[in-house]
């Protein structure tokens, strides 16, 4: 289960400081490219139709091991991170795929400045919770 929980939030971290928008999503500060803690895994935040989503564009040759290893055939290119829509001043909610689980999740964002956040999910309501921070590289 820690496992899974560790997985669970290294998918949950990758969105900063997303400006909400009246027609179309922005990615606005959160625009370039995140690493994971251990820098096995890079996404890059953009829009997508009205919200903000995170496709994998790096991933080490283990992290992508795992993927396959769980039925994700391709981690690169995959969207991680879907439908994150702003709920508050630095605060978002949206979906996040967990692909060494094959698995999507409701997750949550919060900006601890403008070049690192802190991604937050919990398997069971409240319960079983986890989280990280990601730094921005571009």
């Amino acid at each position: 289960m820690r496992k899974h929980l560790v997985a669970f939030a290294a998918g949950l971290a990758a969105v900063s400081s997303i400006p909400a928008a009246a027609d179309a999503a922005s990615p606005g500060q959160a625009a370039g490219v995140w690493r994971n803690p251990k820098n096995t895994v890079h996404v890059r935040m953009q829009s997508c139709g009205e919200s903000v989503c995170g496709v994998v564009i790096w991933a080490d040759a283990r992290a992508q091991q795992k993927a396959r290893e769980a039925g994700t055939p391709r981690l690169i290119g995959t969207n991680l991170f879907r439908e994150f829509r702003q709920t508050g001043p630095g605060e978002w909610s949206g979906r996040v795929f967990v692909p060494t689980i094959g698995k999507t999740f409701s997750g949550s964002m919060k900006a601890e400045g403008r070049n690192a956040i802190t991604g937050k999910g919990c398997l069971i309501g409240r319960f079983l919770c986890k989280q990280q921070t990601w730094v921005r590289i571009g």
